[in-house]
């Protein structure tokens, strides 16, 4: 349910909008009766035609993601420079996106881990078909472990790890033991 005051501010948010006939609005994600992403959809609505910046201190993952999503025309953290805002106002104005440096970090650091996550989903289900012997002896070899000191360490004969590398290589359809040992990093096999 809004408060009187939240229902005051979108009215008068509206209002400003359509009369001024904004083209780029600077708005902060910190706000005190409501967030900049909510009144960015407020925006949307009352000035559709508006382009507008995310201005914040708050450079969040959710927050610098979220904002292109919901619409906006880019993100800056407050810790911009001057000639930087500028920019980031021209290119709004021309119709261009614009994300900071700051903000671009954290758009690429959630890409990062976003495709980190899906390798790992991915190379878990390629271990699937492996037994639980086979993924001992990958695992060690993820260590970068030999076949000689593999065997040491599970108690088993260097030709019979050998065996093992082969089954597991042909299986995974991998075409060495580093292409099977990158697959067991991103699987987290043995971390």
């Amino acid at each position: 349910m809004r408060s009187q005051s939240e229902t005051t501010v979108r009215k008068q948010l509206i209002e400003l909008a359509r009369a001024q006939r904004v083209d780029v609005v600077l708005l902060d994600i910190q706000m005190p009766v409501m967030d900049g992403l909510t009144a960015l959809a407020e925006l949307h609505r009352a000035a559709p035609d508006a382009r507008v910046l995310i201005l914040t201190t708050f450079g969040e993952q959710q927050n610098v993601l979220r904002a292109p999503a919901e619409g906006s025309a880019g993100f800056l953290l407050k810790d911009s420079a001057p000639a930087e805002l500028m920019r980031a106002v021209r290119a709004a104005a021309a119709g261009d996106a614009y994300l900071s440096p700051g903000a671009t970090r954290h758009v690429v650091d959630s890409l990062a881990s976003g495709q980190s996550v899906r390798r790992a989903a991915q190379a878990r289900r390629r271990l699937e078909t492996l037994s639980d012997r086979e993924l001992e002896v990958l695992a060690l070899l993820g260590e970068g472990l030999s076949n000689a000191d593999a065997g040491q360490r599970i108690h088993m004969s260097e030709a019979t790890v050998k065996t093992y590398v082969s089954r597991i290589l042909a299986k995974l359809g991998c075409e060495n033991r580093v292409q099977a040992a990158l697959l067991a990093r991103d699987a987290g096999l043995g971390t």
